[in-house]
């Protein structure tokens, strides 16, 4: 009997328990990656010009009270909802009522052809940009056939393109002067791919594999980047999120409400910025097992991603 076989032929709580035991294996490895992790100096942020995309709610509005926590001075805030972001920028003021007022530029992802000159508009603030932080994204929910191409496309340019564009309108600058650092928040499913959320998985696996390229790429610039990927947050993602018509889900999923608080999160980011780190990957014991299963026993996980469709498949259709 081969491993493979011998594996599939255990009951789902002996294959868990055999993964345990292969992380457990690697712990010290772990332990070892976490020590070194740290590359150089600690970054010190407060004289630093930091912008965060999709800053007016959840995770960017977290961002932004953390960093100015921090005493940043220099925040600049993006966002398609320039009432909100005022409203962001006076409670910021309430934190940090000595340093300057954030700046906001209002932005919509979605219309890709004025990110270049929103990027112009970035560098004209300061004259500079030290760090940026890809937070805006929309999520989706949806079978592949049931989810309209131009769905794909939106969730697509939110969470991939734009990105993209604006890395490439900023980057040059950071490079020219000597050192920066592009933060892209994904998701742990851009690293597994699970049923309904193929166009969201796909954006995110999208941009995964770009600051992975670029960050080689990068290896004497002095410029860091760092990709997150965090399980469930609790934030009004899954309200916003689409479906396949292009209609809201509008609905709170219970992963999401037990899902880590913004600011957690957050303040787990910053640190990543400080402490210049490549990655950093925040969920539970099973994500991480999965990531296991998928790159170790690939058929066992496409086994059990066809289990997790065929018990959602009637509520995705709902």
């Amino acid at each position: 009997m081969s491993a493979i076989a011998w594996i599939k032929s255990l009951e789902w709580h002996q294959q868990l328990a055999f993964l345990i035991g292969i992380g457990a294996t690697g712990s010290a490895g772990w332990t070892v990656y976490k020590l070194l992790r740290r590359r150089g100096k600690k970054r010190n942020l407060a004289d630093l010009v930091i912008c965060i995309t999709g800053a007016t709610g959840g995770l960017g509005r977290a961002l932004a009270e953390t960093l100015r926590e921090r005493r940043v001075a220099r925040i600049i805030l993006t966002g398609r909802n320039r009432e909100a972001l005022q409203q962001l920028i006076a409670h910021l003021q309430l934190i940090g009522d000595v340093l300057a007022a954030p700046v906001v530029i209002e932005m919509d992802l979605l219309e890709l052809d004025t990110l270049p000159g929103k990027a112009r508009d970035i560098l004209a603030v300061y004259g500079r940009i030290d760090v940026l932080i890809h937070n805006a994204g929309i999520s989706c929910r949806g079978g592949v056939m049931d989810t309209d191409f131009a769905v794909d496309l939106q969730v697509m340019k939110t969470n991939y393109l734009a990105p993209v564009l604006l890395t490439k309108g900023l980057l040059p600058s950071m490079v020219e002067r000597g050192g920066g650092c592009i933060v892209a928040v994904s998701s742990i499913q851009g690293r597994l791919a699970i049923p309904f959320r193929a166009a969201y998985a796909a954006s995110k696996h999208s941009l995964q594999a770009f600051f992975d390229c670029l960050r080689a790429e990068l290896w004497d610039a002095n410029v860091d980047i760092v990709v997150v990927s965090p399980g469930y947050i609790k934030t009004g993602l899954s309200l916003r999120a689409l479906r396949g018509k292009g209609n809201a889900h509008g609905k709170m999923d219970e992963a999401t409400a037990n899902g880590m608080e913004a600011r957690q999160v957050a303040e787990r980011i910053v640190r990543a910025i400080e402490d210049r780190e490549r990655e950093v990957l925040m969920c539970g014991l099973l994500p991480r097992l999965a990531l296991i299963l998928r790159s170790s026993f690939p058929s066992l996980y496409f086994g059990q991603m066809a289990k997790r469709a065929k018990q959602l498949k009637h509520l995705e259709r709902a």
